[in-house]
């Protein structure tokens, strides 16, 4: 089967140079998407359009699932499946045409769209004036509209070749990849940054992924895995880095040495500060984060321009004006919500009483407390990964033991609960329990959990039971698997 890749519009109103250009990046950005997927694959570039033809050998399913992956690589408008077959005559023409339109037309209005090109007894508009009677004529129940048609029945003549459209498909749109320099998106798991770094990828921006770990190994399989899906769906003819960050050293000095109100803004800045410093080291000039104005506190005009000013990288922010369930309804259609809908919200290192127009010299006042070698510390510790390899270290997610009620803990030999959450919410509310308790906030346990006892089973807590499991799924990675979780009966895990 050939297919036929129309240009996005915004590439075709370019100048001749510029338009030559794309149509040349594209056409190679379509050969390294499709020959990572198939052999004898090939692609010719004109002036309107892309012609893909595609091994005759393929089955069904196959070429069904390249004509798919097509329609989402950017700069393409329209893919549309054709079949060449000889024509001399405008009968000949009705012959192919009216077979395979007229169920299309049938109780709906239509009209025909004729190219015609080479030396022919007719013209354009003949021919479209002999189909459409051809069509009519075959299925009654369909009328002419041409100015409103429900129905374009497109023809193209070249000499004496007449272009069969079997079927369309829309595209993706934008710009070819690569073609508008590159970026680097800060990237968390959630439905916000996996759709701001799409957004980056179908403009044409060369994109690659950074994300800061905040708790542990399942927190990183669970974003490796997600972005893998946004470079193997979109755009899998440009390898890109993915640059994972241990920050949970940071987190931990945030919480030590920051006053509550202003810890997410210092947190998000410090995220920046480093994210400039890992695109300085590999050349990349923007930016991309998942922000929207006012979707939470550190996401303020104030605090936004705040945390501006920490990163020496101009920050693009494509979602900054869009409604929550806008970012959702483009998360299902990308196909990366689901990725979202399982990853666990990481709790205990937000301000329980932020500042929504956080004042800089407080802020200023509040860093200048901060140990920077520990910023310092997690840049040297970043670990890089080609977005090619992301899933071949991938792991079956581990399990963790999970106790549920207090008469189910008391059951239990040789138990302690630590409690994990910060030392001012466990002041708050302390637990009482009827087993040995602890008391060791989450930023420091992966220091002290060998120090422990091993002749004991340890139940991590927190509220919502989140970062008890990624905590607990972090120690069972490093051999110590005596390490579960305690959730009280009615929290959500």
């Amino acid at each position: 089967m050939t297919y036929l890749l129309k240009l996005h519009p915004e590439i075709t109103i370019k100048s001749r140079s510029v338009r030559q250009h794309m149509t040349r990046c594209l056409a190679s950005n379509v050969r390294n998407t499709l020959r990572q997927r198939a052999e004898g694959v090939r692609v010719k570039a004109g002036w309107d359009a892309l012609r893909v033809k595609l091994p005759e050998t393929l089955t069904p399913e196959r070429e069904r699932e390249l004509a798919e992956s097509l329609s989402r690589i950017p700069g393409i408008h329209e893919v549309l499946a054709t079949e060449e077959v000889p024509c001399t005559s405008l009968e000949e023409a009705a012959d192919w045409i009216v077979p395979h339109w007229k169920a299309a037309i049938a109780g709906r209005r239509f009209r025909v769209r004729a190219k015609r090109r080479g030396d022919h007894a007719f013209s354009s508009v003949d021919l479209e004036r002999h189909l459409g009677s051809a069509l009519l004529a075959a299925e009654p129940s369909a009328q002419v509209d041409l100015k409103h048609p429900e129905v374009v029945v497109s023809v193209e003549l070249t000499h004496h070749r007449l272009q069969l459209f079997r079927s369309r498909r829309p595209g993706l749109g934008g710009y070819p990849l690569g073609v508008q320099g590159e970026a680097l998106a800060l990237v968390s798991g959630g439905f916000d940054s996996p759709v701001a770094a799409w957004r980056m990828l179908r403009r044409g921006i060369k994109t690659h992924y950074l994300f800061f770990n905040l708790g542990g190994p399942a927190h990183e399989a669970g974003v490796k895995e997600v972005t893998h899906h946004l470079w193997q769906r979109y755009s899998a003819s440009h390898n890109v880095d993915f640059t994972s960050v241990p920050f949970e050293p940071v987190v931990a000095e945030i919480l030590r040495s920051i006053p509550d109100g202003l810890m997410g803004v210092v947190l998000k800045r410090m995220m920046v500060r480093v994210a400039s410093r890992i695109a300085a080291r590999s050349g990349i000039p923007m930016l991309v984060t998942g922000d929207a104005i006012a979707q939470v506190s550190s996401q303020t005009l104030t605090n936004l321009a705040l945390i501006d000013a920490a990163s020496e990288r101009p920050i693009l922010r494509p979602l900054v004006t869009e409604d929550k369930q806008e970012i959702i309804d483009t998360a299902r259609r990308i196909d990366t919500a689901r990725f979202a809908e399982q990853m666990p919200e990481y709790c205990g290192v937000i301000s329980r009483r932020p500042h929504t127009r956080a004042p800089t010299d407080k802020v200023l006042a509040a860093e200048a407390d901060f140990d920077f070698t520990v910023l310092d510390a997690a840049v040297e510790a970043a670990t890089v990964t080609r977005a090619s390899r992301l899933m071949e270290e991938r792991r079956a997610p581990g399990e963790v033991t999970v106790v549920d009620s207090p008469t189910a803990l008391a059951e239990r030999p040789a138990v302690s609960v630590i409690d994990i959450r910060p030392p001012d919410e466990c002041e708050a509310a302390p637990l009482e329990l009827d087993v040995p308790c602890l008391e060791i906030p989450f930023y420091e346990l992966q220091d002290q959990a060998e120090t422990l006892p091993d002749d004991r089973e340890y139940l991590l807590y927190c509220d919502q039971g989140v970062m008890s499991r990624m905590q607990a799924l972090h120690l069972a990675d490093r051999g110590l698997d005596h390490f579960g979780v305690y959730r009280r009966t009615g929290t959500e895990g």
